[in-house]
C-alpha cells in the first residue's frame, strides 16, 4: 500500500508539474514573441521650429462710452409747449431743446419784479430821507430787508422760469426724441440722450501682474466686430489707482479717435497694447503642446539611419518643453526646442517613446499669428 501511495503521488506531482511547466513556457514565448513585434508606425504632421520676432501684446475686451454723456431730463413737470430739435442733431452747448409752459411762472415773475422795483424805489427815497433824520434807523433797515427780500424772490422765479427751458449742457449728437408736444413731464422723465462722438472713451480690465507693462500714454489699437477691417487709434489715458479684490483685475480707460463718429457708446471693442520692444522666440503651433499637469510635452523626430529601402528611419523622442505667451496659433517656446528642431504638429497622443513615424504635411494644422474667422 505503501508503494501505491508513493506511486501515485509521484504521478500526480509530474502532472501538475508538467501543466504548471507547459504554462510557464507559453508565457515565457509569448512575451517573447510580443517584444520581437516591431512597433507599427504612425502617421504625423510635422513643423520645423523656427525663431520669429514676437512684438509683446496685451489685449482686452472693453466697453465704449463718450467722453460726455447724459440723459437730458427736466428738473420740474410741466406741459411740453416746444420741441426745438429732431432725432440725430447735431447740437450746440446752450441750444434750447424742449420748452415747457411758463405762462404762470413768467406772470408771477413780472408781478415779483414791479414788488422788486417798488422796494427799491421805497429804500433808494429812505436813503435819502435817513440823512436829514426824516426816518427812523428801524425803518430804514425794514426797507433794506425788503428789497433784499424782493431781489431774491425775483431771483427764485427767475431761476424756476429758467428750468422750463430745457438746454443742450455741451455740442454734441442728441439721440431719438422721447416726448411729444402736449405731453406732461414729470420732474426727471427722460428727453433725449445726449453724447460726444469724438473722442470715445475704452474701458477695460487687465490682470494685475500686467501693470508693469502699461503707462498713461503709451499707444492702443481698438477693433470691433462692427466694423472687422477697420482699427481705431488711440492712447491710454488713465489707470485706476486701485485692483478689484474680487478678480484682481485694475481698470484703464483709453481714450479713441473717432471723427467719422462710427464708434458709439454702448459697444465692446478689442483692444491692443503694443508694450515693450519687439522679441525672437521659438513658436510652435499651439496644437504640437500636449499640455499636461505634470508638465507641457512635445514630440521630436528624429532620425535613426536608413531602412531596407534606403529611406530615412523617424522615430518620435518625446520632451519637456516650457511655454510662454501665446499668439493667434502660435505659442512661444521659452525652453525645451531649439531652432531646426523637427517637431511633431498633429497625430501625438498616439506616440510613445521610440514610435517609428510617416510624415504626411499634405494637410497641417494653422500656424498663424493673427487669424481671421472666415466664411465656409
Amino acid at each position: 500500500m505503501k508503494k501505491r501511495m508513493v506511486i501515485m503521488l509521484v504521478a500526480v506531482g509530474v502532472v501538475f508539474g508538467g501543466i504548471f511547466g507547459f504554462q510557464a513556457f507559453k508565457g515565457a514565448m509569448i512575451k517573447k514573441f510580443m517584444s520581437a513585434q516591431a512597433q507599427p508606425p504612425q502617421t504625423v504632421t510635422t513643423i520645423v521650429a523656427s525663431s520669429q520676432e514676437w512684438q509683446p501684446q496685451i489685449k482686452a475686451v472693453g466697453s465704449l462710452r463718450a467722453m460726455r454723456g447724459a440723459d437730458l431730463a427736466p428738473e420740474v413737470a410741466g406741459l411740453v409747449a416746444a420741441i426745438q430739435f429732431k432725432s440725430g442733431d447735431e447740437v450746440k452747448a446752450g441750444d434750447l431743446l424742449v420748452q415747457l409752459r411758463a405762462d404762470s411762472d413768467q406772470a408771477r415773475l413780472h408781478s415779483l419784479q414791479a414788488n422788486a422795483e417798488l422796494a427799491d424805489a421805497t429804500f433808494k427815497r429812505d436813503q435819502e430821507l435817513i440823512k436829514v433824520h426824516a426816518i427812523s434807523q428801524a425803518t430804514y433797515d425794514a426797507d433794506a430787508a425788503n428789497l433784499k427780500s424782493a431781489r431774491a424772490q425775483v431771483a427764485e422765479q427767475q431761476a424756476l422760469v429758467a428750468k422750463k427751458f430745457i438746454r443742450a449742457p455741451f455740442a454734441g449728437r442728441i439721440g431719438i426724441r422721447q416726448v411729444d408736444l402736449g405731453q406732461y413731464l414729470n420732474a426727471g422723465e427722460k428727453i433725449a440722450t445726449l453724447q460726444v462722438l469724438d473722442p470715445v472713451y475704452a474701458d477695460f480690465y487687465i490682470p494685475q501682474q500686467e501693470l508693469s507693462r502699461l503707462k498713461v500714454g503709451e499707444a492702443v489699437t481698438a477693433t470691433t466686430d462692427t466694423f472687422p477691417n477697420e482699427s481705431f487709434k488711440g492712447e491710454i489715458s488713465a489707470i485706476d489707482p486701485k485692483v478689484d479684490t474680487d478678480t484682481r483685475n485694475v481698470q484703464v480707460r483709453a481714450t479713441l479717435k473717432n471723427p467719422e463718429h462710427k464708434l458709439l457708446p454702448g459697444m465692446f471693442a478689442t483692444v491692443s497694447i503694443q508694450s515693450g520692444k519687439p522679441q525672437n522666440f521659438i513658436t510652435l503651433p499651439q496644437t504640437a503642446i500636449t499640455f499636461s499637469p505634470y508638465g507641457d510635452t512635445v514630440f521630436l523626430v528624429e532620425e535613426k539611419g536608413k531602412g531596407a529601402d534606403g529611406k530615412p528611419v523617424r522615430v518620435a523622442k518625446q520632451a519637456f518643453v516650457t511655454t510662454g505667451r501665446t499668439r493667434g496659433d502660435q505659442v512661444a517656446i521659452l525652453k525645451g526646442v531649439k531652432a531646426g528642431d523637427t517637431v511633431v504638429s498633429s497625430g501625438q497622443l498616439k506616440l510613445k517613446n521610440g514610435t517609428p513615424l510617416i510624415v504626411n504635411n499634405s494637410v497641417t494644422p494653422a500656424d498663424n499669428p493673427a487669424p481671421k474667422p472666415q466664411d465656409q
